[in-house]
């Protein structure tokens, strides 16, 4: 099959967004999006965006910010449509960025750390809950500093490449 062929199916696959994804991963997005229809009409809007970044200590959230999340859809976004948008963003993506990406929703002054006692929640209470004994040994691995605070850049760098950093 040609090149060209073969990138025209790429694109219509999305009719078959459910194959890219394994099964558990599905079930993933799928508890993600419920929490963000934060009004439980099948559809994720800028209310329900709004909503979800209150929920997750962030209030005051630009209109604008809003509307450019929302215009990344083709359309209104259902559950298809956000599988969808996820499976293009996962699509090459490299895996270290895409983590350091997650982390950077938390940190909008883009300062590289977060708080201990913030990541805590968020991992013991949020989709794929962390034991208590599972964060033990992520903070034994990763000390946050005498701030309490964790540098989660090194955090993800030894996720994706299995070795610290060298500190600049």
């Amino acid at each position: 099959m040609s090149p060209k062929k073969a990138k025209k199916r790429a694109d219509g696959a999305s009719s078959n967004v459910f194959s890219i994804f394994e099964q558990s991963q599905i079930q993933e997005f799928k508890e993600a999006f419920t929490i963000m229809d934060q009004n439980r009409d099948g559809f994720i809007d800028k209310n329900d965006l709004r909503d979800t970044f209150a929920a997750l200590g962030r209030l005051n959230v630009k209109q604008e910010e809003l509307d450019e999340m929302v215009k990344e859809a083709p359309g209104p976004i259902n559950f298809t449509v956000f599988l969808t948008m996820f499976g293009e963003k996962l699509k090459g993506a490299d895996p270290e960025e895409t983590i350091l990406n997650a982390f950077k929703v938390f940190d909008p002054e883009g300062k590289g750390t977060l708080k201990k006692d913030f990541v805590t929640e968020m991992l013991t209470t949020q989709a794929d809950r962390f034991s208590p004994e599972e964060m033990e040994q992520m903070f034994a691995a990763f000390p946050p500093d005498v701030a309490g605070n964790l540098d989660y850049k090194n955090l993800v760098h030894v996720i994706t490449h299995g070795e610290e950093k060298d500190q600049e």
